[in-house]
């Protein structure tokens, strides 16, 4: 009986074919996995959440900040600290260098929590972990308030660093915390461009082209847009997740434009875990830590220019 030769195989096309399958196989994950950044959380399920953000029971430390912030916060200084953040180098660290940094700093805008940073950015990171968020998307939680170190980089106070953001140079929004008692003794709602609803803007022109009031979200998306490899989702949650009066009260919509839209949805994404999780039992740091050093070394180098 005649046997025909076992047919010869390419090796090296099989190994490539094989790469090529494994290749697909994981492109196919990671999509799946980045597309759940916006599905609904579910940590927050039980949660009474009237209880956030009580701002009218809030203690006189939280009003105090308030009325300083909004007061202060005006186009003349935001031009100025814009610019001396160009010129000025502030430290070269890592980031759980900097959490470590940060983690002496109680912030007096928060009417939530006295817990410690580090236990708030860890809080919101393990929220999202148990969701199944995407890595990126943890590490966005671990990172999102370290811009806060402007604190200890000679800034005026807390108000130039934490708080609600909104923009200048145009009218506040009654949608800003406390707007109808604050704002008088700011001098931008008296100038007769500022105070309109456009102010120096035009309809539609973009958030990327308002200045928002100077903090920590400004400041950490400055840092770490050129130093990091978080999608731009990822950098929208950390630049406005302030700015409560846009993504969570629908004011200065007549800013936005198409990219606004993407950034908005990213924004409500992000927000219950920096909101919601602060009720969560203070996380144990010591354990944590090696798992969000791990993700930390995937999207930022070993040290960070701030």
């Amino acid at each position: 009986m005649h046997v025909e030769p076992f047919p010869q195989r390419d090796a090296k096309a099989f190994d490539s074919a094989s790469d090529a399958i494994d290749t697909v196989n994981k492109l196919k994950a990671r999509a799946a996995e980045d597309a759940s950044w916006n599905s609904e959380s579910t940590f927050d399920a039980e949660k009474e959440k009237t209880a956030f953000r009580s701002y009218e029971n809030a203690c006189d430390r939280v009003k105090n900040f308030y009325r300083e912030q909004h007061e202060k916060q005006t186009v003349e200084f935001n031009l100025k600290v814009r610019s001396e953040f160009k010129k000025t180098k502030r430290a070269r660290m890592g980031v759980w260098e900097a959490i470590e940094l940060l983690n002496t700093l109680v912030d007096e805008s928060d009417p939530d929590t006295e817990l410690s940073q580090i236990q708030h950015l860890l809080q919101t990171a393990e929220a999202m972990r148990r969701d199944g968020k995407p890595e990126w998307m943890q590490v966005v939680g671990l990172v999102h308030d370290l811009g806060k170190l402007l604190f200890f980089f000679g800034s005026q106070g807390q108000w130039a660093v934490v708080g609600d953001t909104f923009p200048v140079g145009c009218k506040f929004s009654d949608k800003i915390i406390y707007a109808d008692t604050t704002f008088a003794a700011n001098p931008d709602s008296q100038d007769a461009v500022y105070s309109t609803d456009c102010g120096i803007y035009t309809p539609g022109c973009g958030l990327d082209n308002v200045m928002i009031s100077w903090g920590h979200d400004e400041y950490l998306y400055l840092v770490l847009r050129d130093q990091c490899t978080l999608p731009e989702e990822g950098l929208a949650m950390i630049r406005y997740h302030s700015f409560y009066p846009w993504h969570r009260e629908g004011a200065y919509e007549h800013l936005m434009n198409e990219k606004d839209k993407a950034s908005l949805a990213a924004v409500r994404a992000f927000n219950p875990y920096d909101l919601y999780s602060k009720s969560d039992a203070p996380p144990d740091v010591a354990t944590l830590r090696p798992y969000y050093e791990e993700l930390i070394a995937r999207y930022f180098p070993a040290e960070l220019d701030w």
